[in-house]
């Protein structure tokens, strides 16, 4: 999975979103879903690499779903995740919400979760901005580090 999803992130093999898609969406709980968001990717990465991959991914996964998405979301600018330390990245993003989410159930799709830090920040943003419930999917998780 990890060698996928770097495909997919850091080489441009678009090819490998709609399966992950597929299977991000058949792991999804049957839970009421209202629209489908994304974390955004950093200025940086955009400029980097020209797209945000959790954005066609979360796309995708809402086409699989047949839910509606939108960018509800917006990342202040702040240090890179990629390339921190663990206790750095459980500072996560600062993100905010774009506009009101009253009585919605949103879910936050991402590539990948490290710390559960950029899910945490954005399910904080969400419900900031009143939405009912918040579920989130991920292609896949960075094992937690090992404890001596």
């Amino acid at each position: 999975m990890r060698e996928l999803v770097a495909h997919t992130k850091y080489r441009a093999a678009r090819s490998s979103i709609r399966w992950l898609a597929e299977a991000v969406a058949a792991a999804c709980p049957a839970q009421p879903v209202d629209v489908v968001t994304w974390p955004p990717a950093s200025v940086a990465r955009l400029r980097a690499h020209g797209v945000d991959h959790a954005g066609l991914l979360a796309r995708a996964v809402a086409r699989h779903l047949d839910r509606p998405v939108r960018p509800l979301l917006d990342r202040m600018p702040g240090p890179a995740q990629t390339g921190a330390s663990w206790a750095q990245r459980r500072a996560g993003p600062q993100l905010r919400a774009l506009q009101s989410v009253r009585g919605m159930n949103v879910l936050i799709v991402d590539d990948v979760a490290t710390t559960g830090a950029t899910l945490t920040a954005a399910a904080r943003a969400l419900r900031d901005q009143g939405a009912a419930t918040i579920g989130a999917a991920t292609a896949t998780r960075t094992p937690l580090p090992r404890r001596a």
